[in-house]
């Protein structure tokens, strides 16, 4: 599923990033790689999410929660 599918409250791990490659590095600095948790705090309209990534809070739009894969536990 894409991350801008996931509902307020679930934890997700991230499975493949598909931006371009500075937008994916840039990603990479601030802590998202493979494999790693994300909590989904809030939603803001349609695809903007606020998540906690590694202890910070982060807002990411619609054109890159809809190129990130994560696998969610119900």
């Amino acid at each position: 599923m894409q991350l801008k599918d996931a509902q307020v409250g679930q934890t997700c791990v991230v499975e493949e990033i598909h931006l371009p490659f500075q937008m994916e590095r840039h990603l990479e600095a601030l802590g998202m790689t493979r494999q790693t948790p994300v909590s989904v705090l809030n939603r803001k309209g349609r695809g903007i999410l606020i998540i906690k990534l590694r202890g910070a809070r982060f807002a990411l739009g619609y054109n890159v929660t809809k190129n990130i894969e994560v696998r969610c536990e119900p």
